[in-house]
């Protein structure tokens, strides 16, 4: 299997900071990281810009074992909707406003070279 992200651009809705950490940072990603397949949630605040302006405050990001995007999305979607899937599931409130999201597979890498 491959292993594909999701990244996700998001900020609370303005106002509703406090709802968007209770439900969005307090139980959405984990949720969404019990899925099937994904095998992590991290969620990324942005404390600066730095060549521009960045779209969204915070960026979540779920690595999913899965090597096509289509099919990753069917299993969230039959996930996300069976209600029994995960019982500590709380529904939206309204707090999530989603700049952007992608999927996206690694194309290469690098590290530093050792002298």
């Amino acid at each position: 299997m491959g292993k594909l992200i999701l990244v996700g651009m998001v900020e609370p809705n303005p106002g509703m900071e406090a709802a968007y950490d209770d439900w969005y940072l307090g139980n959405h990603v984990e949720d969404t990281a019990n899925c099937p397949h994904f095998t992590r949630g991290t969620v990324y605040r942005k404390v600066r810009d730095f060549a521009g302006t960045s779209p969204a405050g915070n960026i979540t990001v779920y690595e999913v074992d899965c090597d096509d995007p289509a099919e990753a999305e069917a299993i969230l979607a039959r996930y996300q909707g069976d209600p029994a899937a995960w019982p500590e599931r709380r529904p939206g409130n309204g707090s999530l406003k989603i700049v952007g999201a992608g999927w996206y597979v690694e194309d290469r890498s690098f590290e530093p070279r050792k002298a």
